[in-house]
């Protein structure tokens, strides 16, 4: 995407805004208070905000590959307490989607050396044998994290009481599955 295409865009969703309401931006710049914090695959196609139809300011979101919580992720653990501690989120959503390429890689045994310590992460939250498919694969996944992040020691510290939802994201029909 060119500079151009991105100003252009950019203004033309400023305006489409300041159309509905004058007085957005000047409210936005006050600060947030997010009812959910989103943790989502990096995939292009799966922004949160976007897919769950949601404005600015109703997410927090902290984005991986193969929306994964370990508690070694150290941007994520920044993330997750920022959340709990200082948002006060009132729910913990999960999302990943289908067509995962990072689960695609971590079944069919991708060993580049940049993603290779990542994709071990993503291996261990998926059956020891592939034979799923991608979507039962990626709703694995997704429920493996739920487990993950309820024994987070950020999570049992400052969240326990938040409620966690797994939401599968179907790329191929736009539409959001709750997983749990």
């Amino acid at each position: 995407m060119s500079k151009q295409i991105m100003a252009d865009n950019n203004q033309g969703f400023v305006n489409s805004i300041l159309k509905e309401d004058p007085h957005y931006f000047e409210r936005l710049k006050e600060g947030q208070s997010p009812e959910y914090f989103v943790i989502a695959c990096s995939d292009s196609r799966v922004s949160p905000s976007i897919v769950a139809n949601m404005p600015l300011g109703s997410m927090f979101v902290h984005r991986n590959i193969a929306n994964q919580v370990t508690d070694d992720d150290t941007s994520l653990n920044a993330s997750l307490y920022y959340a709990l501690k200082h948002l006060k989120v009132k729910k913990i959503v999960i999302k990943g989607h289908t067509s995962c390429g990072g689960i695609e890689a971590a079944c069919s045994g991708n060993n580049e050396n940049e993603l290779k310590s990542w994709i071990s992460k993503i291996k261990k939250g998926l059956p020891d044998t592939c034979n799923l498919s991608q979507q039962e694969l990626s709703k694995q996944n997704i429920l493996q994290q739920i487990e993950n992040l309820k024994s987070h020691p950020i999570y049992k510290k400052y969240g326990k009481d938040i409620e966690i939802v797994g939401c599968l994201f179907h790329v191929e029909t736009g539409k959001l599955e709750r997983i749990n």
